[in-house]
This record gives C-alpha cells, structure tokens and sequence, in this order.
C-alpha cells in the first residue's frame, strides 16, 4: 500500500505521523512510504533518516496526502481540507465532537476517517484508549509545567511557586477529572510540593487514587459545593475532563472563575474536546494565555507538540500496530480488529461513530 506522511501544519506542532523506525518496519512489509520533506525534523528525523528507513520524499504536501492511506497527528486544517481524496484512508486526532466543519469535510469528501482518540480496547475492568493515553500523560505533565510558568509574575500570574518553601505555604493544585491526565498532572505537582485536590465523580476511581497518593492528595467527589468551596483557593486550576467521542461538559462558569484570585493559572487540558471551563478558548503555542476575569488562561489543544521527540515515539509506540493494520489489509482490518472498528467515525459519506452521532445528530443520516 502506499502511505502519506505529510508534515504538520498547525501552529508549533512539532510531531509527525510516523517515526523512521516505523517506516521502516513498513517498508519491510512491501509497503511504500511517501514523506513530505521536513515531516519529521522538529521532531528529531531529518529526510535522511526517512530515506535510510525505506522511504521516498516528497516535495510537497499534495504528493504525500495522494495516498490510500493517510498518517498524521492533528486533525486536518482548512488549509488541507482540499488534499482529501474519495476512498481515501486517514488516521488521525480527529476530535471531531468539538469540529463541526471538520466533520462535513470529511463526510463530504468521502474519506473514511479513523480517528486516535476513539480507538478502544474492551478489559475485563475497564475501557482503554490506547492511542490517546500516551498523549494523555504527557499532557497531564505538562499541564502543571506550563501552569508552573504561567504563575510567575513575569508571565503574568500570581508569583506563586507551587511547591512553596519552608516558612512560606506552597501553592494550590485543583485538578478537575482523576483519568490520566488527572492523575499525571497530580504526579507532577506533588513531586513539586504543592498542595493538591483532584475531584472526580467516579467514587472507586478516587479510591484507586487513595492508594497512588495516600494522604499527599485530597480527594473530593466533583460536586457544585466542592467546586465552589476549592477554586477561589486555587493558584492553579487543571481541567482533565474527558467524556470518548463527546464534547466535554461545562463544569467551571464564569460566576465560578470570577471568585478565583486575580493572577491564577486555568490550564484546560479538555480543550481540543471544547474544554470545561466556560471562560476558556483554544489558543496557541504561540500565543498561549490570555486574561479573562483576571485569570490567565492557556487553551493549547496540542501540548505533546512541544516535546516532540518525546512525543513522536510514545505515540508511535501505540499507533503502529494499527498503521501496520490498515496498511496490511486496508478497510479489511477493522473486521479483523474490533478496537480499531470503534476508532472508525466518517465512512461512506456518513457520520458513524454512536459518540460524535449524538453531538451531531443530522450528518448521521
């Protein structure tokens, strides 16, 4: 089969769709990568490890997305909207719930689109998002490195230094959703010291979190009073919320952020999902805070995009099964592989995956 690669065009996203250890795994199954010159170089792999790994470069994007089968990270931007090809294959971050356009460019264009986020793996105990979990914990870790930055006066916040020291009490964490972006960003502000509250509406989840934490982190169940009880405190506020396949739910109002102290850092994780704090917008790399209600906020939808060469191969690590896959069997692979069938959300021209269905009922007819 022949693959695209083609490089990344959203604001400082440094990653790319397959590392050269990947491609070359490919090309050792006879199949033919083709990948745009520079794809790989922000995030460490320059053309030259992709042409040892097998593969051919391009010089363009239109020659790496004419392909069967499409790899990326991000979803596509307008800019791409007109690369898309009927029959094509794309895997991808969709996050389609949060995109309207995106979803009727797609449904439009034919292209059956399968996407990262709601690729699902049934365990005895649980549901596993294989490929949006390494994401997830590294933007649950960045989530307080950024929020740690943000806080400084220089950038604007409080001066507040989250892990405090002796004689000065350290800085207050509240981390909305004890998922993994929860739980990592909880990880992170303890090592630093802060002082830490994870609400979660899931009780044997926050029991689960008792014995990661212990007494290091209070645990609360996420209700209207709670919430209303911890955010004024909060010098660092994380949204960590995720609902498959759905826009995440409003959980912080204005009313709320208001009571927050002038200075303090929102960072919504949730964002590239519509995020759950009323207040808050996607922003950038580039420009990634801005004030409202005298509270910073940073609405970044792709964070991993800054560590890069560390991001690149965690995800890779999790997609290229499923590349190998598609790439092996094309459409054919998702009767083979019921957790790759549930990533599937556009085909034939119709909105298809039950989650996406409910935030847009008509394009599913």
């Amino acid at each position: 089969m022949e693959i695209g690669l083609p490089k990344e065009i959203k604001d400082q996203e440094f990653r790319v769709g397959l590392s050269p250890a990947s491609v070359q795994s490919l090309c050792q199954q006879g199949h033919q990568v083709f990948v745009e010159t520079h794809a790989g170089i922000g995030a460490g792999f320059p053309d030259e490890d992709y042409l040892q790994a097998g593969a051919k470069i391009v010089t363009t994007s239109d020659q790496a997305w004419n392909r069967e089968l499409v790899v990326k990270v991000k979803e596509p931007l307008p800019a791409e909207y007109g690369l898309l090809q009927s029959g094509q294959l794309l895997f991808t971050y969709l996050h389609l719930a949060a995109d309207r356009t995106l979803t009727e460019q797609l449904i439009q264009t034919n292209v059956s689109a399968i996407a990262y986020e709601t690729v699902e793996v049934t365990l005895p105990d649980r549901i596993s998002l294989p490929l949006l979990t390494p994401m997830s914990v590294i933007a649950g870790r960045l989530s307080i490195q950024f929020g740690a930055r943000f806080l400084e006066r220089q950038q604007g916040g409080r001066g507040v230094l989250l892990g405090g020291i002796p004689g000065v009490k350290p800085g207050k964490v509240v981390i909305l959703g004890g998922g993994v972006v929860g739980t990592e960003a909880a990880r992170i502000a303890v090592g630093m010291g802060a002082q830490v509250t994870i609400l979660d509406i899931n009780v044997e989840r926050l029991s689960y979190l008792e014995t990661l934490f212990g007494s290091r982190v209070e645990l609360l169940y996420s209700s209207s009073r709670h919430l209303e009880q911890v955010l004024p405190t909060a010098d660092l506020l994380v949204g960590a919320v995720l609902v498959p396949g759905k826009r995440a739910p409003i959980l912080v109002s204005r009313a709320l952020v208001q009571k927050m102290a002038a200075g303090s850092v929102i960072v919504d994780v949730a964002v590239d999902q519509g995020g759950c704090i009323e207040t808050l917008h996607t922003t950038s790399h580039t420009d990634p805070v801005y004030e409202a209600e005298g509270v910073l906020h940073y609405g970044v939808p792709n964070m991993p995009g800054a560590v890069p060469w560390t991001a690149t191969q965690a995800l890779n690590h999790s997609t290229f099964p499923f590349v190998a896959k598609l790439a092996n069997h094309g459409l054919k692979a998702l009767e083979k592989d019921a957790a790759l069938q549930k990533g599937l959300n556009v085909y034939q021209q119709r909105l298809v995956h039950p989650a996406v269905q409910q935030v847009f009922p008509d394009l599913a007819a």
